[in-house]
């Protein structure tokens, strides 16, 4: 006889739709089923049924479930389930690239010093695609049980997963209690949405106890005063039920005899109190000292470490597994894997059915001698074991002690990661130092950071405005600065900049580098993304003072951000001053072992490179080392970057798959940053395109989540906008967007210079004469002169100047650096030449660069632009060929020459040495007319005579 249901009852409709989420997600369609109801009603049952039918069907199961320990622990169940990969042979991992790093957070076996962790959501793609990879193999059920127990890290990745395991093998079933939480509420929104599905388990039906009961006892008929005890006292709770059934068996009052189960005696075990009394008769079974070793595990939790009851109770070996085996042997405790020494109770309720029978004064002794075990076991109280003693010691009646180690578990958790667990257990800090205003500080100190991290800025700004009182001078501006930080993370700038103020106030002239550095980080960061004409002259300056401060009071990270913020505007005078200071943030990194601020530095030393000579090699290898370290931010970075170089360059498919990849992964991952660029770089793309409504499109897309002032907004104008209109041939539009862009630039100083203001507009203006030489010598001297886009429009300018003063030589010399400095750049290179060829009289050659840039944008599909280079070279008197069908098959040098269609095929007879009447018979025309031909060939390829020409024919044919 056994008093545990031998298989499921009364679960028809959740059995079924459990097995049909596991065959679509052996069909590639996974998704997630979300078990809910009240403890003991099953959802644990459910699962186990779910993952041994999914064993049968050969998928593999991985399993983890909420931390019962004290305070929620962060990504327990998931490290739990993660785990389960690395008991035999180790998953591959050549498909997750820079998300294995990333990993290293929960799985100890990919853990190194380069492991980062920047954010949840990056966490969970990681787990995404580690599942995702996992299951291409053989489909995966994934079980998180008790989520109502988890962290809010671990809720925020299981609904990332949910949110993306429609195309996956990937199955997650997870069980949460009905109990009102963070928990359930997200459950509810994400069945609402369409990312899961709700399967909330009802208490059973009288019928269903009698079955229930039948199946525990292997024996029907159930008695009925059997029946009508478990009915009413159960209320059709499962375990309830079992509970019951194997108290009374253990009990003596069900007793089975020749004729089946007897009842013997009166049933006289109320709910919830037949539970309690059930677990309070088989603890006293156990003895003084079974009775107290298990009290002490219900006192750390739900699980409980052998060694930290052994420290407690002061057992041997021997007497402890004793009375371990003894309550496995009452359904009381059951050893918990996967680490062979913890040991766990079968259900919550039983852990806290054995605290309703302590004492108030027996909890708080069994928690301090409990903590003090911890304490003397684990030194420092490292990972988990911090937040667990916090809890023991506010049990044992020291809640000054306990806030204490409550905010150091938030501070590691910060540190980690982890922002909603840290406002968790801060937060619980501060409850308990009510009366330590000093101390509260300290913890608001971390809170604020960690609620600007989760999004909370309201609450950020009201809780820190609220604590100002009754705090000394220093440190109310101390928490200033800290809520100047959150404004910018909010973007509530002109709030930073009060916030700032207010600190500079209270610290007066004498305040000390270690506050001032970081109010003037802060207030750098702050300047420059504020509007107006010398943000970038105000940023710099205080960049450089927070640099020089934070050295003096050894704050590396205030003074990596300072040198960076300092690079970043030093590009607009000196590349190469630039470069020094990105150097300097880097030693600053490498000194300090800070990854992320190492690649940061490595990618805008990389940048400068490119913006200097158009080559993409430093991006390239920066790219792979910080998919390396899994610093996803920063590989982002460096992909938008590199998908406006594919612009550029004229690798249009490339750069459109690139943007699309980047902005799909951008938004899932809410960078917005990085989203308003690449939305930029599509809007580029368009224009260089020649697609006016896709890059209008683009803008709306931009201008949608840019707010005024955004960096990006000249780009859109003079590298987008103006572009497009110049392949529309409208080129007083194109000044018009370029002109824009210059005074959106001299109202709020912009960080990026590719807008056109530092190239382009120069040689539209010179073109048209609006602009001359002392605008080009203004030009020259500035930094972004240099920069290899920029530097082809300023040669061009130079040259047609040049031109016209009759310096020939030296305008042939400026055209030749024009035509170095495009050669990675075809479409602007080739517009280049349809600009300046109508200049270029006595110092060019306007008509092979016409012919040149015809033959491109026709073969581009830019009608507008190969229309009027024809134009321009009828108006210079040069043949001009038809575009007619079967120009393609001309090869482009014979193209570039103007050779026509017609022309092509005498050409092509011409290779077998054939007379003029034969070609003319081959091709149905007159021997006349083929003579005209050859004429104009002979003319345009620049033969000599007709047998060179045929000669010419014959090698290219070959």
């Amino acid at each position: 006889m056994q008093t545990r249901a031998p298989h499921v009852v009364g679960r028809d409709r959740e059995v079924a739709a459990i097995t049909e989420a596991l065959a679509h997600t052996r069909e590639c369609r996974g998704g997630a089923v979300f078990l809910t109801g009240e403890a003991g009603i099953g959802k644990s049952r459910l699962a186990r049924y779910a993952a041994g039918h999914a064993y049968d069907e050969g998928m593999r199961v991985l399993k983890g479930r909420g931390t019962t320990i004290g305070p929620m622990v962060p990504f327990r169940p998931l490290a739990e389930a993660l785990l389960g990969l690395f008991r035999g042979d180790p998953p591959d991992d050549s498909a997750l690239g820079p998300y294995k790093p990333v990993l290293g957070t929960l799985i100890p076996d990919w853990h190194d010093h380069r492991s980062t962790t920047e954010s949840v959501v990056v966490l969970a793609e990681a787990v995404l695609r580690l599942l995702a990879s996992v299951a291409r193999k053989t489909p995966l059920l994934l079980v998180l049980e008790d989520l109502h127990e988890a962290d809010a890290e671990t809720l925020a990745v299981i609904e990332y997963l949910a949110d993306n395991l429609e195309d996956q093998p990937v199955l997650l079933l997870a069980t949460i209690r009905t109990e009102p939480g963070r928990a359930l509420e997200l459950v509810h929104t994400m069945v609402q949405r369409g990312s899961g599905s709700l399967l909330e388990l009802r208490r059973l039906s009288r019928d269903e106890v009698v079955r229930m009961a039948a199946a525990c006892l292997e024996s029907a008929p159930v008695p009925d005063e059997l029946t009508d005890r478990l009915w009413t006292d159960s209320a059709g709770n499962p375990f309830v039920v079992e509970e019951l059934l194997h108290g009374m068996v253990s009990g003596g009052l069900l007793v089975s005899g020749a004729d089946g189960w007897q009842v013997l005696g009166e049933l006289k075990m109320p709910v919830p109190a037949a539970f309690v009394r059930s677990v309070a008769h088989r603890t006293d079974r156990l003895g003084p000292q079974g009775r107290e070793v298990l009290s002490i595990a219900a006192v750390l939790g739900h699980r409980f470490p052998l060694s930290v009851v052994q420290r407690v109770t002061g057992t041997d070996d021997r007497r402890l597994l004793s009375h371990l085996h003894a309550g496995v042997a009452a359904q009381l405790v059951t050893p918990d894997e996967p680490a062979p020494d913890w040991y766990a109770f079968r259900h919550p309720l039983t852990a806290d059915a054995l605290l309703s029978q302590l004492t108030p004064a027996e909890r708080a002794d069994l928690s301090t001698r409990t903590a003090d075990a911890i304490e003397d076991l684990h030194p420092g109280l490292p990972g988990d074991w911090c937040p667990l003693v916090a809890k023991l010691r506010f049990d044992g009646g020291s809640p000054a002690l306990a806030g204490r180690l409550f905010a150091e578990a938030g501070r590691r958790a910060l540190a980690g990661g982890a922002a909603g667990s840290a406002v968790t257990l801060l937060d619980r800090a501060q409850g308990l130092l009510a009366d330590e205003v000093a101390e509260r500080a300290d913890v608001l100190d971390t809170l604020l950071p960690a609620l600007a991290e989760t999004g909370d800025f309201e609450r950020a700004f009201t809780l820190g405005l609220a604590e100002l009182h009754g705090l000394d001078t220093a440190r109310r501006a101390k928490l200033h600065t800290r809520l100047s930080r959150v404004a910018y993370l909010a973007g509530r700038f002109t709030e930073g900049v009060e916030q700032v103020r207010v600190a500079r106030t209270l610290l007066g002239p004498d305040a000390p580098d270690e506050l001032t550095a970081q109010l003037d980080v802060n207030s750098a960061y702050l300047a420059l993304n504020i509007p107006s004409a010398d943000r970038i002259d105000s940023a710099a300056g205080l960049a450089r003072q927070a640099a020089l401060a934070a050295d003096r009071a050894g704050l590396p990270t205030v003074a990596c951000e300072a040198w960076q913020l300092l690079g970043i505007i030093a590009r607009e005078q000196d590349l190469g001053e630039a470069s020094t200071c990105f150097g300097k943030a880097l030693a600053l990194a490498d000194a300090h072992h800070m990854p992320i601020q190492h690649i940061y530095a490595l990618v805008r030393l990389a940048g400068n490179e490119w913006l200097a000579h158009g080559t993409t090699a430093a991006l390239d290898r920066t790219h792979a080392e910080a998919y390396q370290a899994g610093a996803i931010t920063v590989a982002y970075n460096v992909d938008a970057i590199l998908a406006l170089q594919f612009v550029l360059t004229g690798q249009y498919p490339r750069a459109a798959e690139q943007i699309d990849r980047c902005l799909q992964a951008t938004g899932r991952l809410k960078f917005h940053a990085l989203t308003r660029y690449l939305l930029m770089v599509k809007a580029t793309l368009a224009a260089h395109r020649g697609d006016r409504a896709g890059t209008e499109d683009a803008i709306g897309e931009f201008e949608s989540v840019a707010k005024r002032g955004a960096q990006e907004f000249p780009l859109c104008y003079g590298l987008a906008r103006a572009f497009c209109a110049l392949l529309e041939e409208n080129h007083a539009l194109a000044v018009q967007e370029i002109d824009h862009a210059l005074v959106l630039e001299s109202q709020n100083p912009t960080t990026f210079h590719l807008s056109g203001t530092h190239g382009a507009r120069l040689l539209l203006g010179v073109l048209d004469g609006r602009l001359g030489w002392a605008d080009h010598r203004a030009l020259i001297s500035t930094s972004p002169a240099g920069m290899r886009w920029n530097r082809q429009f300023i040669e061009l300018a130079h040259a047609v100047l040049l031109g016209r003063a009759g310096r020939c030589g030296e305008a042939a010399e400026a055209f030749q650096r024009a035509q170095e400095a495009a050669a990675p750049y075809p479409m602007a290179w080739h517009l280049g030449l349809r600009l300046v060829a109508p200049e270029a009289g006595g110092w060019g050659d306007p008509v092979g660069w016409l012919r040149t840039a015809e033959e491109h944008f026709h073969q581009a599909g830019i009608p507008a632009v190969a229309s009027a280079c024809r134009g321009l070279l009828r108006q210079a008197g040069v043949p001009v060929q038809q575009r007619r069908s079967g120009t393609e098959q001309v090869p482009r040098q014979l193209r570039g020459h103007g050779v026509t269609v017609r022309e092509f095929e005498v050409f092509v007879l011409l290779a077998d040495r054939m007379g003029n009447k034969a070609i003319g018979t081959r091709l149905h025309i007159s021997p006349r007319t083929v003579e005209k031909h050859v004429a104009s060939l002979i003319a345009k390829t620049g033969q000599p005579d007709r047998e060179s020409l045929s000669a010419y024919a014959a090698a290219l044919s070959r």
